[in-house]
């Protein structure tokens, strides 16, 4: 059915419409149903390996070559053409095997992120996985949730829908049973929820019409497709690939006007030239990259970081400052009820039993379900038992549920004589300023409790007779009748976890809504730097300049609002630092958003993990300390691939174009080049599993190309120095023909090349006080070996090598480690005259772009990243 043919029925002739009832489905018609509709989806995240060899195959340089390699077959070079199509091959295979395992760690991540709704099965209320859900099922609409599905309406208390995503419409749309014609456009179907939009006030229920691709926003995806924002790191790396792409034109296009001016044939110089141009492009780059990241992704993964999108790995790495929350990252977050108290600090069972009246429960055959922290350690607490039974003899008539603007829940209800009663419960704050008046002892009580680092929920009420709704200027001329005292300790691992973060250049500061002192107390108990204290109100006579002048020196913010909350975040980032943002409440949403990074956890509610790039499935910051780390691990070993290949490719391709100028013969067959490559990217394949620095780890390192092309113009010529030694060496030493001297390159430029990343890997002596891990040690060495050992094989004269004398590989052997000791010389000089940490990122003028499109994403239901490019310059 669609949504707009729901709109134009009555609540119960769509009941009837779609087989149901208020009560909801059986458990048994729900699974029949499932089973016939299919699951509440759009898209999944299963990999397609067509896809994934498609895009091996897509380098227009790959192409040209084998269209290149198909023509050379056809004219007679059948050998060359053989050799070339092996290679590109066992090239495309090991980019495809790499790039599918990383799809396939992708696919994992999302397998493990879920989304649950509370619906009514057997007359009960049950939390089922959203692509469950199907026609008919009756849903609970709680604050802060996605709609999972299209659903017509069938009781609102309040209820109010962001519908932003769905309409562009920045104010919620306040929402009622009123049934509209089907003509009217999609904003005003105020009697039903849209799949997508977010529950922003109020409570209600409402029955599934559609779901999936039938749903309105389901129509709207499937047409529109997806397609992910570019992080930084991917800038990077298309930047990156841009200036091999000049240099690899600009030596291809020379090469082969040389090669043609000499007299060599049309296809022999052009299978040359590309294979240059193939041989300084990393082709295994994005391979090394991919399996870095699903590497990163598993660790991550086995210490409870989910992430939304492999990239989002690198983006972990970049934070400098992270704004949490205080409850469950700094406490345990097993919030506890201690007492109740009346205005005058006496033990107050009224307000005890005043308190329970207005909880936000929903009881269920298993006990309670869906209830706010506060309220369910209230519910659940051994001290409250009594006066639950006492609860279940008022009626409840209305309800005005909390929202985050007025900090508040009211209830209207009838006592055990009849008399109606208005009961408020929320911020202390809040409550006294609509309290007609409360005795001093109340202040000092407040005083006391919140020194001592414990939450307190005030409770009012007024008598109500006539009232039948709630509104809010009902919720005045209060009568104070007591607080609710709770317990969430500082969490023991807390002050390492801080400590952690420190160390790795993370300034972490707290963002609460809650009492300001009870957050300073907090930060004290844990050793947190002391810092300015700022409140919501003050964050409000703020401009915003004058806010970014004030965050730098604040480490607390409290009684803070969703709207205060993402200022702070903006304000932050326009001090030109990667910020990254933690919450799990539907108050946390527009921070999420305004952040470079937001982060979540697998408890939170649906809008904060639809809006979080990372998801903790343990809310502890020692787990966060770990995705830095490991975010600054993949960037470092990124990087060290991209400094090598970028100087020794370089070299050995410069070196390639002027031998072809002055040999009588080309210096290596393309054949041999791409080979050469293909050994030297298959040995880098281990750079993941190596071991970094420490120094590397306690700032974030970024994408600078200048400093990739000063290393690339400053180690490039040296590669080439000790291949023209080669030459030398190989012409007038062994007056080597076309066969031997081709050998003795291969083996000497592949073992340069190859073994150089044990120097480059590290701004450290090598071996001594920086080891490489194992794989990658063995896999140079291996690499190695089999170049070196080639020109003995039977293979030998398919590959146009030569069998060489033993003293060849003696002055080679000598030629390397020559090589690498003026490398490790050059390295010191050249890091000597650099920052303390290479490629940070320059400053620039202006403040980077934040995101600004957001999607929404419902689990499984709406598979849809939100990334979008940061740090691209402009003004915020």
């Amino acid at each position: 059915m669609l949504v707009s043919e729901a709109a134009a029925l009555s609540a119960d002739q769509v009941l009837r419409e779609v087989d149901s009832q208020p009560a909801g489905l059986t458990a048994a018609a729900a699974a029949e149903r499932l089973a016939h509709f299919g699951r509440n989806a759009l898209r999944s995240h299963h990999t397609q390996a067509l896809q994934v060899l498609l895009r091996q195959v897509r380098s227009p340089l790959l192409l040209l070559l084998a269209a290149t390699a198909t023509a050379s077959f056809f004219l007679g070079e059948r050998n060359d053409a053989a050799i070339i199509a092996v290679i590109l091959t066992l090239s495309i295979g090991l980019g495809f095997f790499n790039e599918y395992r990383a799809e396939k760690a992708t696919e994992a991540l999302h397998s493990q992120i879920r989304h649950l709704a509370l619906v009514m099965r057997d007359g009960s209320p049950q939390s089922v996985d959203i692509t469950e859900l199907v026609h008919g099922d009756v849903l609970v609409l709680r604050l802060g949730e996605v709609i999972p599905a299209d659903v017509r309406l069938l009781s609102v208390s309040g209820l109010e829908c962001d519908e932003s995503a769905m309409t562009g419409e920045s104010l919620p749309v306040e929402k009622s049973l009123e049934a509209v014609p089907a003509s009217s456009a999609l904003a005003e179907l105020r009697c039903c929820g849209l799949m997508g939009t977010v529950v922003h006030a109020g409570t209600g229920t409402g029955v599934v019409v559609a779901t999936g691709g039938g749903t309105e926003f389901g129509r709207i995806a499937l047409e529109l497709g997806e397609r992910h924002p570019e992080t930084e790191f991917q800038a990077g790396l298309r930047k990156f690939s841009m200036l091999l792409a000049e240099v690899a034109g600009l030596l291809t296009s020379a090469v082969l006007v040389v090669n043609i001016v000499l007299g060599r044939s049309v296809i022999e110089a052009l299978l040359f030239s590309l294979a240059i141009a193939v041989g300084i492009t990393p082709q295994l780059l994005p391979a090394v990259v991919s399996s870095s990241l699903a590497a990163g992704s598993r660790r991550l993964a086995r210490r409870q970081v989910l992430v939304k999108r492999l990239v989002c790995i690198e983006d972990l790495g970049d934070i400098e400052v992270l704004l949490t929350d205080k409850t469950g990252t700094l406490t345990d977050g097993r919030i506890a009820f201690m007492r109740a108290l009346a205005p005058d600090g006496t033990a107050g069972d009224d307000a005890l039993l005043l308190g329970l009246l207005a909880c936000e429960v929903t009881v269920g055959r298993s006990g309670a379900v869906a209830a706010n922290s506060l309220d369910d350690a209230l519910w659940t607490s051994p001290a409250s038992a009594v006066a639950r039974e006492t609860a279940d003899r008022y009626q409840r008539v209305a309800v005005l549920p909390f929202d985050h603007d007025r900090r508040l829940l009211s209830v209207l209800v009838d006592d055990p004589t009849g008399n109606r009663v208005l009961v408020t419960k929320g911020a202390p704050e809040a409550i006294l300023a609509r309290c007609e008046r409360s005795p001093e002892s109340a202040t000092t009580l407040l005083d006391r409790e919140f020194a001592a680092g414990h939450r307190i929920v005030a409770v009012a009420t007024r008598p109500a007779a006539g009232l039948t709704t709630i509104a809010e200027d009902d919720e005045r001329q209060l009568a104070l009748r007591g607080f609710l005292v709770f317990l969430d300790p500082p969490k023991a691992s807390a002050a390492s976890a801080l400590a952690r973060l420190a160390g790795l250049g993370v300034t972490v500061k707290v963002v609460t809504g809650d009492n300001p002192t009870v957050a300073t107390t907090v930060c004290e108990q844990l050793g947190l730097a002391a810092g300015g204290v700022m409140t919501g109100a003050e964050v409000d006579a703020l401009d915003d300049d004058e806010l970014r002048d004030k965050v730098a020196t604040t480490s607390v913010f409290a009684r803070v609002s969703p709207e205060h909350k993402a200022r702070i975040v903006r304000a932050e980032r326009r001090r030109d630092l990667d910020v990254a943002f933690l919450g799990d409440g539907v108050n946390d949403a527009v921070a999420l958003h305004a952040a470079d990074v937001g982060i979540s956890v697998d408890t939170a509610t649906d809008v904060a993990k639809d809006a979080a790039d990372v998801i903790l499935l343990e809310k502890d910051l020692n787990v966060l300390a770990d995705g830095v780390a490991e975010g600054r691990r993949i960037f470092a070993n990124t990087i060290k691939y991209v400094l090598m290949g970028t100087s020794s490719n370089f070299g050995n391709m410069v070196s390639a174009a002027g031998a072809s100028a002055v040999l009588n013969f080309l210096p290596m067959l393309p054949g041999q080049i791409l080979l050469n490559n293909l050994l030297y990217d298959g040995s880098q394949l281990a750079i993941p599993t190596d071991e970094v620095d420490a120094e590397q780890l306690v700032r974030p390192s970024r994408w600078d190309i200048g400093f990739i092309r000063r290393f690339m113009l400053v180690f490039g010529p040296l590669s080439s120095l000790f291949d023209f030694g080669t030459f030398a060496i190989l012409v007038w030493g062994f007056h080597a023909h076309a066969g031997l001297f081709r050998t003795g390159w291969f083996v000497e430029s592949l073992a340069t090349q190859t073994l150089v990343i044990f120097v480059i890997r590290t701004r450290r002596s090598p071996f001594t006080r920086s080891r490489p891990s194992v794989p990658l040690l063995l896999a140079a060495i291996g690499a190695v070996a089999v170049g070196a050992l080639l020109p003995l094989t039977p293979l030998a004269h398919t590959l146009g090598f030569r069998s060489p004398p033993a003293r060849i590989y003696v002055v080679i052997a000598g030629l390397v480690v020559g090589y690498l000791v003026l490398i490790e010389t050059a390295k010191r000089r050249f890091f000597a005259a650099q920052p303390a940490i290479p490629h940070v990122r320059e400053r620039r003028a202006g403040y980077r772009i934040g995101r600004r499109a957001a999607r929404f994403s419902v689990g499984h239901a709406i598979s849809a990243s939100r990334r979008p490019s940061r740090r691209t310059g402009g003004n915020q």
